[in-house]
Order: structure tokens, then C-alpha cells, then sequence
């Protein structure tokens, strides 16, 4: 496999630290509010990554944490914390809105096949190790205490900027929107791994430390986590491409100064789902979640199989109309594989393989997910039987995890219920796409011309005809369809 590396920007071979393991670590949410679809666009396609590398024949420990401490509004060291934010709009303990909203996430996940990673670490959970990390940092001479909080120096590094050479300027206190001078910090650039003096009296959570009771910063938390679960070796970090500066950009300076090697060989960013008006996130009220697109009849599948028609390191654009799109084209995909017909024959294991290298190579190219969709509609018009497709289409499943067979079985049932339903004593049935009201219309129009009622039946006719819905009367029943 090859995969686009943040920090050497360039495309590379897939390698570990040790063969055949991959020690992957992702970035999971801050839990003070619902996700909204742009957070599980990233959590979407690292998990496409998680089960490629399964199905390439890798063992793989996916971590992930929880922060529910220590994330300040400005993703830097700056603002509130906000879990304390959450917490005063519901009226609510910190830890009763951690508990709620990571329930909603994994919810949200579930519905989006999301996998659970193999270990899910809350940050609250690891306090010791967080002191421990610090107070070694400090004794290494890589961190110092300044007006009670506890900060790294980043003058002690030779190269500080791993994914990008920022200009100085650029970074320079009161240039970026939001950041406020701490007089407390040698250089600008560092950062906090410990605070014992809250900018706000009613912090929530607080842990005795030998600097004094505080709180953990945002980027100590997730090197910590890592080094506990995935140990000093991390093969793959993912995120979304806004964790670059400065979560993951911190994590690395403190990971690498604390074990004295390098630490992460390979980065993987997501980049963000976008509105028409811009970048999509809960501050500008453009709060869309699964919930909501599932209040809309949205299959949450359909979105999945719109995030995968587009590639990780694009921009993707969200509309409704885009959405419409890829959920017509997934219910239409859905209504091809629901149209194979099971215990045709035997598969043919040849023509299995050959379908498998091609996805391995085409979905491996940098996790070239629309490549795989493609795979999928190549194996639906290849000449060979239905055991043939409907084999291969459960194996690619298990990357795309579009539940296809499941939900190609599940549109056979309904279909077959609804031609059951259709029918009348005298045998007449209904075919058509399926919709249980335009069905009955039909079905009366049949009644009223068996009556002899015929200005009813060609009211009714004309009623489907406004509708869009062109009747042909076939030997036994009806055929209908939308014109």
C-alpha cells in the first residue's frame, strides 16, 4: 500500500516498525457536544484505512481517546475549556455531558459502520501518566514552570514545524485570531502540558500534581495514550488535517523529547467537509449530524457513499443536492445487487482473485476510495454468474462497509411483501418501484374497471398520470413506473 505522508509530503510505501503489525492511533472527539457530519467525514475514512490494512493481512491496534479535560476553545492554550462550555449550556456536570455525548458518538458511528477501535482511552483516565510524561519532561529539561502551569520549550528542538514551515510572523502573538500573549512563556511557540492556574474560577475538574492542583493540556493527552497502548513505535497517526498545527506538531515535540527517538513514521490528514459559505464547524451554526440527516430521510449509509466517492485529501463540498445525488446513486446500487440472484452456481475463485488484486491495487494507491465504489459497479457488469459478483461484492464490503448484501436482502423482502400485498383475490398483481401508495391507486383503478366503473377508473388514471406515473396493464395485473 501507498499512502500520502504529511510530514515528508510526499507519497510512500506503507511500512512498520514491526512486520505485519500496525500500531495506529486516531484522533477521537472532544465530547461536549453532538459530531457533526464534516468530524465524521475523517472518522469515516480512517476507518476505510483501518480495515484496508485488515484486509491487506495486517494486525492492527487502533487507539483512540476521549478528551473530556483540557481542550481550550482556540485548539491552542487559549479561551475556555470545552467541556466546561457543554457543561453550563445543559446545565450539567462535566462528566454527565462526557458520559451523554460520547454515548451519541459511538451511536452516530454505528449508524455510519463505523468500527470501535480496539482500545478507547477517556483522558480523565490516565492522569498519573500524564505526571509521570511531565514531570520526566521537566527532568530532561525540555519543559519548565512559569506562573504555575508547567510549559514546553520548543527553543530546545532543532526543528520545530514538522508538516509545514510556517513564517514566524505568522505565528506571532496577536497575529492569529483568538490568541492572547502568556507572559508565562519563554518563546511563543510553546505550549502547556500542565495547568495549575485556570483562566476561569469554576474549572470543573481538577487532580492533585506536584506543580499543585490543575489539569492536563489538550496535546499531552493524546501522546500519552498513544505511548501507553500503542508503545514508543506509532506506525500510523491520523486526524483531521486542522489537528496539524498545533496538536500534532505539539504531540510529536513532546512524544520524541520524552522517548528520545523518533516516534510516528507516517501521518494521515483528512481534510475538511465544506459548506457553500466555507468551512463547516458547530461555532458558525452549521451544526448538520447524523441525526438530523436521518429527521430528513437520509439514509446515514448514503452519506458514508458520498464521502467515498471523493478523495481523503480533497475538499469536499456538502449541499443537499450533493447529498440527493449520492444517495439516488447508492439506492440504485443498493437495487442492482438486490437484483443478483443467490445460488447462481458456484463462485468462480479465478475470477474472485483477479477482482481482489485490482481493488488491493487500485484502493491502495493512497486510499483511493472512489476507485473502490468503481470496483464495485466493474464487478456488476462483468460476465461472470451471480455467486461470482455476490461473493466479491461481500469481500470489497468489508473496506467500504456499505452493507450492501444486507440491504440488498432487505430491499428483496420488502419487495416481495409489497407484490404479496398487491394482490388481489382474483390473482391481479402489482409491479412496480415499491411504493406501497401508488400500489393502491393502482390496485383501485383495476377494481373500479372490474366494476365496470370506468369514469372512476380514468379519474384515477389521471390522478397517477399528474403524479408522474405511466400504467401499462399486462396479462394478470399492472406494470407502473414514473415517466
Amino acid at each position: 500500500m501507498y499512502l500520502y505522508n504529511s510530514a515528508t509530503h510526499k507519497k510512500e510505501e506503507f511500512k512498520t516498525h514491526t512486520p505485519g503489525r500496525v500500531e495506529m492511533y486516531t484522533c477521537g472527539p472532544t465530547v461536549y457536544h453532538y459530531a457533526h457530519i464534516g468530524n465524521l467525514r475523517s472518522y469515516i475514512m480512517e476507518d476505510v484505512l483501518e480495515k484496508f490494512l485488515r484486509y491487506e493481512g495486517y494486525d492492527v491496534n487502533r487507539v483512540m481517546n476521549i478528551t473530556d479535560v483540557g481542550h481550550l476553545a482556540s485548539d491552542a492554550d487559549t479561551g475556555e475549556d470545552k467541556m466546561l462550555k457543554g457543561a453550563k449550556r445543559e446545565n450539567k456536570s462535566v462528566m454527565d455531558i462526557a458520559r451523554f455525548y460520547t454515548d451519541a458518538f459511538f451511536d452516530d458511528c454505528a449508524k455510519l459502520n463505523i468500527k470501535t477501535p480496539d482500545v478507547v482511552q477517556p483522558a480523565t483516565g490516565l492522569i498519573d501518566e500524564f505526571i509521570k510524561v511531565v514531570s520526566a519532561l521537566i527532568g530532561k529539561g525540555y519543559a519548565y514552570v512559569a506562573g504555575g502551569n508547567v510549559y514546553f520549550d520548543t527553543s530546545k528542538l532543532d526543528h520545530y514545524y514538522v508538516f509545514n514551515d510556517h513564517d514566524e510572523e505568522d505565528l506571532a502573538v496577536g497575529v492569529r485570531e483568538g490568541v492572547e500573549e502568556d507572559q508565562n512563556k519563554r518563546n511563543k511557540n510553546d505550549f502547556v502540558l500542565w495547568f495549575t492556574k485556570s483562566k476561569f474560577e469554576d474549572q470543573a475538574l481538577k487532580w492533585d500534581s506536584p506543580w499543585g492542583v490543575g489539569y492536563p493540556g489538550w496535546h499531552i493527552e493524546c501522546s500519552c495514550i498513544s505511548m501507553k497502548f500503542n508503545g514508543e513505535y506509532l506506525d500510523l497517526h491520523c486526524g483531521g488535517v486542522d489537528n496539524a498545527f498545533p496538536h500534532h506538531t505539539n504531540e510529536i515535540a513532546q512524544s520524541e523529547a520524552y522517548l528520545g527517538h523518533p516516534w510516528c513514521s507516517q501521518w494521515f490528514h483528512v481534510h475538511h467537509l465544506n459548506t457553500n459559505s466555507g468551512k463547516m464547524s458547530k461555532s458558525k451554526g452549521e451544526f448538520l449530524t447524523v441525526s438530523l440527516l436521518e429527521e430528513k430521510g437520509y439514509d446515514p449509509l448514503a452519506y458514508r457513499f458520498f464521502c467515498l466517492q471523493s478523495h481523503y485529501r480533497k475538499g469536499l463540498v456538502f449541499s443537499w443536492e450533493n447529498l440527493d445525488n449520492a444517495a439516488g446513486a447508492y439506492q440504485k446500487l443498493i437495487k442492482r445487487v438486490a437484483a443478483l440472484r443467490e445460488g447462481d452456481g458456484q463462485a468462480d475463485e479465478n475470477a474472485a482473485a483477479q477482482f481482489k488484486e485490482k481493488f488491493l491495487t487500485q484502493v491502495g494507491s493512497d486510499l483511493n476510495t472512489s476507485m473502490g465504489v468503481t470496483c464495485l459497479y466493474d464487478v456488476l457488469k462483468a460476465p461472470v454468474n451471480d455467486a461470482t459478483k455476490l461473493a466479491v461484492l461481500a469481500d470489497f464490503d468489508r473496506v467500504l462497509s456499505l452493507s450492501l448484501l444486507e440491504k440488498a436482502a432487505a430491499l428483496r423482502e420488502k419487495e416481495a411483501a409489497q407484490a404479496k400485498a398487491a394482490a388481489a383475490p382474483g390473482g391481479f398483481t402489482i409491479q412496480g418501484e415499491g411504493d406501497p401508495a401508488i400500489d393502491a391507486l393502482v390496485l383501485q383503478r383495476a377494481q373500479a374497471k372490474k366494476a365496470k366503473d370506468f369514469a372512476g377508473a380514468d379519474r384515477i388514471r389521471d390522478e397517477l398520470k399528474a403524479q408522474g406515473i405511466e400504467v401499462t396493464d399486462v396479462p394478470g395485473g399492472a406494470v407502473w413506473k414514473r415517466v
